[in-house]
């Protein structure tokens, strides 16, 4: 059974935007701290060039991040995430008009000072339950808001993760919180059940086995599984030794459903997507 051939429509820009194959989403972390390319863009130049790979690579979009939000880490001051973003922003727009650019925040300033720059997306971990007011951003702009599932917060969610029942509790959570999101008025929304985000290992591929049940929601699905310590962890290596593992499991997140790769290698998952295509024509 074809999970993919619901078209999700976004709007972008003021303009529709079909998802009518699966797209790349390719990270831009501006972080010296993130769990596998922290610290490797530290300057202007080395952020442009990374942008024009991985644009040359067929990314669909560019997600910038200025906060890393991997396990154990602390939470940067607002004032500091701003700072990141300001001295790297405003050169990426003028760069590169035409690309779409979406901001990872939870922060609603963050998140009004990058769209009001000229970013499209919201990518907010905590879906709205920890700055309320980033919806009231989305709405203002319009904007493509994507609401993520975290169980606790960066600093703790991995400490020891506990569901009764994983599925039906991100389904109620995600029932909750797109009852607020949606009467706020906001209607272009992407889900994304937080591979990682205070999960255990086997929670991770229990969500990613029955990602399809998800589709209830009738919005498209984004999964951010790129070299994650559910691949390495399990493969007893290293996030830098985990791209097979991650375009493994790109594959069967295609086949369940998803319809947006948050990815770290661009050109590896728009393979994957080519592939995936080929074989749905099968």
């Amino acid at each position: 059974m074809n999970l993919n051939k619901k078209v999700h429509s976004l709007n972008i820009k003021g303009k529709l935007w079909s998802i009518d194959q699966p797209k790349v989403m390719g990270i831009l972390n501006l972080t010296p701290d993130s769990f596998y390319d922290g610290g490797q863009l530290l300057s202007q130049k080395a952020i442009l060039k990374h942008i024009e790979n991985m644009l040359l690579d067929n990314a669909d979009i560019i997600d910038i991040g200025a906060m890393s939000s991997r396990p154990f880490s602390q939470e940067l001051s607002e004032k500091e995430e701003l700072f990141r973003l300001r001295g790297a922003l405003s050169d990426i727009i003028k760069e590169f008009p035409q690309t779409i650019f979406s901001i990872d925040t939870y922060r609603s300033t963050v998140a009004n000072y990058a769209l009001d720059q000229g970013v499209s997306i919201i990518n907010d971990i905590t879906a709205g339950t920890k700055d309320e007011h980033i919806l009231d951003v989305a709405k203002k702009f319009n904007a493509t808001y994507i609401a993520m599932h975290m169980k606790g917060s960066p600093v703790n969610m991995q400490d020891n993760p506990n569901y009764e029942n994983i599925i039906t509790e991100i389904l109620y959570f995600f029932s909750q919180q797109l009852h607020i999101i949606q009467k706020i008025g906001i209607s272009d929304i992407i889900l994304d059940v937080g591979f990682g985000f205070g999960k255990t290992m086997s929670d991770n591929y229990k969500l990613l086995k029955h990602l399809a049940i998800f589709q209830e929601f009738d919005c498209p699905i984004l999964v951010g599984l790129s070299r994650k310590s559910m691949i390495y962890k399990c493969l007893d290596s290293t996030p830098q030794e985990a791209l097979n593992g991650t375009s493994a499991l790109h594959f069967e997140a295609l086949r369940n459903g998803a319809k947006i790769l948050r990815v770290h290698d661009v050109k590896e998952a728009v393979e994957v997507v080519k592939l995936y295509r080929e074989y749905e024509k099968a």
